[in-house]
């Protein structure tokens, strides 16, 4: 009776000890922080948010908590990441962290590739072209493009600062299309997209997340998306590709990072608590109202995909000319 007692007892411990959070119970006693390097209520910001009901339970009951460290184009928040030795501390990558500012600053308080762990990629997030239609009288994206030609340098497009992702986006644009347009760098995303919307800057790159509900109100309108077929939320707007532009086709994305010295158990842990969080039903359809599409790779791939993303954007940064120290 003794031995089989102990039988089940060890086969109960062996079904508790494999599921998501509950190998290494003692990180379970202090709340798993994750940073976001941007300030609250944007595209960053929504990520963790729609997963922080359901990944307390994935992880065994422990707390989740996110803070905002924003400044520097997410600089800030990410060194922070970088020097965290605590084990339960995790920050939201993004293209602009650990892809674009590796790529337009020689100096960063934190190395994208040697100072973290990538964890998982969460979600990858569809970019967008948008125009104030009363100030640019055109109708699809070749009426764009030809009235970008018929008007060289006299239109302006704006994003929330140099050396941003959505920088990026417009120089790769203006290579692509071989068209010209100025440039108006804003200190932030709610300022862009507000003298966007009141018609002082009459065109706009950013994610769909972000422009959602000013597309959905009329307000702005979208000409062409970064995806690999049309979206649901958006489906009379063609893709790049579909445009002839298939190399503007890359969406954004946002994953989760781990300082380096983080133990392997715990981003194992971490990564597969994630996962399970997007598959989530009530997750899963949070995350696609809002224009983000779940993603939920290995631990490998994603510190991989950083890595590739540092050499690439690396790459339009030298071709565009964008540098900023």
């Amino acid at each position: 009776m003794q031995r089989r007692q102990f039988l089940c007892t060890a086969a109960a411990s062996a079904v508790v000890s494999s599921a998501p959070g509950l190998a290494m119970a003692q990180d379970a006693t202090r709340p798993l922080r994750i940073v976001v390097p941007f300030p609250p209520g944007g595209s960053t910001d929504m990520v963790p948010r729609n997963m922080q009901d359901v990944l307390p339970k994935l992880l065994g009951g422990q707390p989740v908590v996110i803070e905002n460290r924003a400044g520097a184009g997410g600089s800030i928040g990410m060194a922070e990441v970088a020097r965290a030795t605590d084990g339960v501390t995790f920050g939201i990558a993004t293209l602009s962290t650990q892809g674009v500012n590796p790529a337009v600053y020689k100096k960063l308080p934190y190395d994208a590739i040697n100072d973290f762990v990538g964890v998982t990629e969460i979600v990858k997030a569809p970019g967008v072209l948008v125009i104030n239609p009363a100030q640019i009288p055109v109708k699809n994206f070749a009426e764009f493009v030809a009235y970008l030609k018929a008007n060289p340098g006299k239109v302006s497009f704006a994003t929330p600062g140099n050396g941003t992702i959505a920088h990026m986006w417009g120089a790769q644009f203006l290579k692509s299309t071989g068209t010209q347009m100025t440039h108006i760098p804003y200190k932030g995303a709610g300022p862009a997209i507000n003298d966007v919307l009141g018609g002082q800057v009459p065109v706009y790159f950013d994610q769909v997340a972000s422009s959602l509900p000013h597309i959905k109100s009329g307000k702005v309108k979208a000409l062409a998306v970064s995806w690999r077929e049309r979206l649901d939320v958006l489906p009379d707007v063609p893709t790049y590709a579909e445009a002839g532009h298939p190399d503007l086709n890359d969406p954004s994305w946002f994953g989760l990072v781990a300082p380096k010295n983080t133990p392997p158990a715990q981003v194992e842990r971490v990564q597969k608590a994630i996962v399970a969080a997007l598959k989530d039903p009530a997750v899963k359809q949070r995350m696609a109202s809002q224009g983000l599409y779940v993603s939920g790779t290995s631990s490998a791939d994603f510190t991989k995909q950083i890595a590739n993303e540092v050499a690439k954007m690396k790459k339009v940064a030298a071709v565009a000319q964008i540098h900023l120290d």
